[in-house]
């Protein structure tokens, strides 16, 4: 189920609503938690399985680090002392957690990849005999990436003393699977959201501007996302394509990608209101960022920070020398382009974002950026962004190629490749670009417009919601694109 349906908008949410509402203090989360398991298994009800074993292997974990039962009454549990002595069952269980998650996130996610790349290996070196041929082909539950690393922190933060243990596990069950951030984030990490699990505030102000951050993410998903979406399906999806529809192609996906995640972040944010939640902000006007540095403080800020937390400072962060800080930093985001799917591509993805964090640290404050003028220097990271998109984007590595191969012009366009011209450059979807543009650069942000809504703001509020809807019934075409992550 995804959030811009008519499903959910005209029926699971407002049921959800009601009954969440209509029930007992108490019994709110249990309701949340069944909501959730309906919202998420609605696909593939064997989803939940997963999920759930996930969640009772690290609520065990969490209880086992602070020696504590289960209860229904008490959710307070001592607080370790942060960088204090840990037992060996503290570490057994710690481990535990860790090695359980990060397995059932490899093999889902990455055993068909593992399979392929071997074959194509032993193939190479002329060892077919070697190769492993199977027909189980393992299927990528929705949202895996997102609620294994969210359940993970917890026990991680437990067992740094950052948090305390839950004893209530249907309040857990709530944590990991509520629908708002389910599949596609912000990952929220457990210390932010403790307190509210144990006791939040309710106003017609809170749900107000829930109503409008979901209102905008709609917007930006339909009117915006979806129309650049199109257009960068044509040039990518062609054999052939000349220089300037390669830009066009690319420049659509950038806006495409960012869109899309950023609506789904402020659709997720906006039901997390309705329910009395308050989700952290999960982007910044990335796009208006003036180094590749500045970029990752502002894109998926919830991913890029449990990265820094809890990889980049434990493998040393910067504390151990210019060419650790170097390593590190590479390692950090191959690693996160590999989280964000199995194919080589993804791993190059990482590299280059890698390789431009590490080269703009070496740089430090003679960094040529610090030359440039401030436009200057957003329209060289969108560049730099936007290339390293199109491994993010392209279906294989020599497609990936080929693409970079007409961006810079090299190659001659096959016989017809002209005609893409005409496709792209339809008034609507040249206006979707245009929109994207202004609204990216000019407009304020969701999450500062949405501070007080003023009866004019309620007045765009619904204008553009109701837009959204009308054009959500014309449209065929509306994935998700973090859901495949």
């Amino acid at each position: 189920m995804v959030f811009s349906s008519h499903l959910f908008v005209f029926y699971f949410l407002p049921l959800s609503l009601l009954l969440y509402y209509a029930a007992p203090r108490r019994g709110q989360h249990l309701l949340l938690t069944l909501l959730s398991y309906v919202f998420y298994g609605w696909a593939n009800p064997l989803f939940v399985v997963l999920m759930f074993v996930s969640t009772v292997i690290d609520y065990v974990c969490g209880l086992v680090l602070v020696g504590r039962w289960p209860g229904w009454d008490d959710n307070h549990t001592p607080l370790l002392p942060p960088g204090g002595p840990r037992s060996a069952w503290q570490k057994i269980a710690v481990t535990a957690s860790i090695c359980s998650n990060l397995s059932l996130l490899g093999f889902f996610k990455y055993f068909n990849f593992g399979l392929d790349s071997y074959n194509a290996l032993v193939g190479g070196l002329g060892f077919d005999g070697a190769q492993w041929d199977t027909f189980l082909r393992i299927t990528l539950p929705l949202g895996i990436s997102f609620y294994t690393f969210q359940s993970m922190s917890y026990s991680i933060d437990v067992y740094r003393g950052d948090a305390r243990a839950i004893r209530n596990f249907t309040d857990f069950a709530c944590y990991v699977a509520m629908f708002p951030q389910l599949v596609a984030g912000p990952i929220i990490r457990f210390q932010d959201v403790a307190d509210q699990l144990r006791e939040r505030t309710y106003s017609s102000e809170k749900f107000a501007r829930g109503v409008a951050f979901f209102s905008f993410g709609m917007a930006k998903k339909i009117l915006l996302a979806n129309a650049c979406g199109k257009m960068a399906d044509v040039a990518f999806d062609a054999g052939s394509v000349d220089v300037l529809e390669a830009w066009a192609g690319l420049f659509g996906y950038a806006f495409q990608i960012y869109f899309d995640f950023s609506a789904y972040s402020d659709m997720a944010i906006g039901l997390g209101l309705m329910f009395g939640f308050v989700f952290a902000k999960n982007f910044d006007s990335p796009y208006q960022a003036q180094s590749i540095t500045d970029f990752w403080r502002r894109w998926h800020i919830s991913l890029s920070t449990w990265l820094r937390d809890y990889l980049y400072l434990p493998l040393g962060g910067n504390r151990r020398g210019p060419t650790r800080t170097y390593v590190n930093l590479a390692t950090v985001m191959v690693l996160g382009g590999l989280w964000h799917g199995a194919s080589w591509n993804f791993v190059i993805w990482g590299t280059i974002h890698g390789a431009m964090l590490a080269f703009e640290r070496a740089q430090g404050k003679e960094s040529f950026y610090r030359r440039l003028p401030g436009p200057l220097k957003t329209l060289l990271t969108f560049v730099i962004v936007c290339f390293a998109w199109v491994f993010f984007r392209a279906e294989t590595l020599p497609r990936a190629l080929d693409y970079c191969q007409a961006l810079l012009g090299l190659g001659a366009p096959a016989p017809g490749a002209g005609l893409i011209a005409g496709i792209i450059y339809q008034p609507y979807y040249l206006i979707a670009v245009a929109g994207a543009a202004i609204t990216t650069w000019w407009m304020p942000q969701t999450w500062d417009f949405t501070r007080r809504i003023t009866p004019a703001k309620a007045a765009w509020t619904f204008a553009l919601l109701g837009l959204s809807l009308v054009l959500l019934t014309t449209q065929s075409y509306n994935p998700f694109i973090y859901f495949i992550f």
